[in-house]
């Protein structure tokens, strides 16, 4: 079983930035820690990381051809006014769950990428990707 995992709009800033919202954990100590939990959990994992909406659409789209069970997606800075992509969620063959680390609504923003998501985890940190992986695997399962 593998899913994508999507790191959206500047996810490369993470722990450079905004640092009292999202910690100080840097993008490769996300992607480290993920790997930690796919392991853990017996699933394998591709991440993929773009600042332009474009290339994240096609490599979904990509996904949709290829043997994916499903994909977590943090958008960070594509949360609001990016139709196409929320599109692209909605017209691959596999289920998708955004996360994000902390909870956007408390900040006043929602995010329109959830209308194309099977669920959202917000809130629990790095732990919210353990979640969605976790939920994700088990959904494959019971659909298997």
């Amino acid at each position: 079983m593998k899913i994508l995992v999507v790191h959206g709009a500047g996810m490369n800033m993470r722990g450079k930035s905004q640092v009292e919202i999202f910690g100080p954990m840097k993008l490769p100590e996300y992607d480290a820690k993920i790997r930690a939990y796919a392991d853990e959990l017996g699933v394998e994992i591709e991440i993929f990381h773009s600042n332009i909406e474009g290339e994240v659409i096609n490599r979904l789209y990509a996904a949709h051809d290829e043997a994916i069970a499903g994909a977590i997606i943090n958008p960070a800075g594509y949360s609001r006014g990016y139709p196409a992509l929320v599109a692209a969620i909605v017209n691959v063959g596999f289920p998708t769950i955004e996360v994000h680390i902390s909870n956007p609504a408390r900040r006043g923003n929602v995010s329109e990428v959830t209308n194309g998501c099977l669920g959202t985890v917000t809130g629990f940190g790095i732990a919210g990707y353990a979640l969605a992986l976790r939920g994700l695997r088990d959904r494959a399962k019971a659909q298997a």
